[in-house]
């Protein structure tokens, strides 16, 4: 095997370790499993319904967003600045995988009821929250990505009216039934204005 082949086997190796993803990924799966106890206990409760998922709906994309947020800390700036190889690609490959995989999961915890608070409330607030979350990659730094959409999400949570629509829609988009257009084009913008700047500046760097 030529030094170049070993490079580029060692590279993606290289990058799952320094970025913790095997601890990163057993963590999405961890909330995805609370989330579903939480779920089930709350709908059956008395007198409660599915719309008493919201707080599962809010809660674990924040969650969840807060680790992929994380797991794009490096550990060595200095190596990945002299690494051979653009890095963007694997960064883009990194949000990506890693919001298909919460999307999936978190989805599957909350089946049933696509019309309220079910899969696609939750695939929307994993876009939002991790779009705001990779935008404060690389604005904050990893270890603080957490932060904003921690403050704006429980803002919402307290402060959303109990009537679902209008301006509400924009503002507290989390806090939105499943089908909420403005809601999702809020969420979705986010991911993408997110994914775009973390993927062209890169994350923050953090010393220390």
């Amino acid at each position: 095997m030529s030094a170049q082949s070993s490079a580029h086997t060692a590279l993606p190796l290289f990058y799952l370790r320094s970025r913790a993803l095997p601890l990163t990924t057993a963590t999405l799966v961890c909330v995805a499993l609370v989330a579903a106890w939480a779920a089930h206990w709350l709908q059956s409760q008395p007198y409660f319904d599915h719309t008493a998922r919201v707080p599962v709906v809010v809660l674990a994309p924040l969650l969840a967003s807060s680790a992929i947020g994380t797991s794009l800390h490096s550990h060595s700036d200095e190596l990945d600045r002299t690494a051979v190889g653009r890095w963007w690609p694997r960064r883009l490959l990194h949000l990506l995988t890693l919001t298909v995989l919460t999307a999936g999961v978190l989805a599957a915890a909350v089946p049933g009821h696509p019309e309220e608070f079910g899969a696609p409330a939750m695939v929307r607030n994993v876009l939002g929250a991790t779009g705001v979350a990779a935008a404060s990659v690389a604005l904050l730094g990893a270890r603080l990505s957490w932060l904003p959409m921690t403050v704006y999400g429980g803002a919402v949570y307290l402060a959303a009216p109990r009537t679902p629509g209008g301006a509400a829609a924009v503002w507290a988009w989390p806090m939105q039934p499943g089908p909420q257009v403005a809601a999702w084009a809020v969420a979705g913008a986010a991911y993408v204005a997110g994914a775009v700047f973390l993927t062209v500046r890169g994350p923050r760097p953090e010393r220390g």
